[in-house]
């Protein structure tokens, strides 16, 4: 049987890595004024630059579900027997209602959706675990479906912030905490708990190797059970020497396989620049194959 693994663009891998692990994408839409694009086609720094000219944060729209039913045909037109999709966050955005549904105009079992309860390479994650197994060539789509949907309530992700005001402005935060965060250089640490997302702990300064050094230290000393084969250090915009902060964590803690990734336009639009996320899978290393 021959099984796509898919994804929203919010998967944030890249082309590289999408091309690697043969992840299929479908891309949300991103509104900049009066300019409309697909995420992807809209890159981060145009909406740094927008957001800098007007004060306007950026609007993104979930794909519909006749969209997805579309880009679901498109696949199995493809030569695909079935489909594995793994869906931004339900409680994030439409994007599982909406895909779920589209899923019913197949027969049961061509199109399965799983619920990420992540986002970005949180849901990376998943897709590249989906695509370990539908290699293996052991286990049926049913299973594989089973297997992945077990893994989800493990995947730890979760970012520290220079800033809250793309919170404020997509109505994530309260604006008298991003009027708290900008006067008192208080660096707050988001973490996605059960699908939704949450603060964490708050860092103080604005020295980006300290309070991303930290950040660090206290995520993987929370969240203390990884497996280790991979983990991702993801950013919207920071020099190199920052994201190697969050990469050599993640070697001294024992990771064997470790990615660089920049968050695409849709995660980039709800939380601005120098926000920083090390994600894994809080699941141990034995029994995952």
């Amino acid at each position: 049987m021959k099984i796509a693994i898919s994804a929203e663009s919010t998967v944030d891998l890249g082309k590289e890595l999408l091309a690697k692990y043969d992840i299929n994408v479908i891309p949300f839409t991103v509104i900049l004024g009066d300019k409309v694009g697909l995420d992807g086609d809209i890159v981060p720094d145009e909406i740094f630059e927008y957001v800098s000219k007007t004060g306007v944060l950026p609007k993104t729209t979930a794909i519909n579900e006749f969209q997805y039913e579309e880009y679901f045909k498109s696949l199995l037109d493809k030569g695909y027997d079935a489909i594995i999709h793994f869906a931004l966050s339900s409680k994030i955005s439409s994007s599982w209602s909406h895909a779920d549904a589209a899923s019913k105009h197949f027969k049961e079992g061509v199109v399965n959706i799983i619920d990420s309860k992540s986002l970005s390479t949180g849901i990376g994650l998943q897709t590249i675990y989906a695509r370990k197994l539908v290699d293996s060539n052991k286990y049926t789509c049913e299973e594989i479906v089973k297997k992945c949907s077990e893994r989800v309530p493990h995947v730890q992700a979760s970012f520290v912030l220079a800033r809250l005001d793309y919170l404020y402005k997509g109505g994530r935060c309260s604006k008298l905490s991003a009027l708290a965060a900008k006067a008192f250089k208080i660096r707050p640490q988001i973490l996605v708990d059960d699908g939704a997302m949450r603060p964490g702990k708050k860092y103080l300064g604005s020295n980006d190797k300290i309070v991303v050094g930290k950040y660090c230290q206290d995520t993987l000393a929370e969240f203390n059970n990884p497996d280790h084969s991979i983990a991702f250090v993801t950013a919207t915009k920071y020099d190199d020497e920052v994201y190697e902060i969050g990469v050599e964590a993640l070697k001294k803690a024992g990771f064997k396989t470790i990615y660089k990734t920049v968050a695409g336009s849709t995660i980039t639009s709800h939380c601005g620049e120098k926000t920083l996320g090390i994600l894994y899978i809080n699941d141990g290393d034995e029994g995952h194959d």
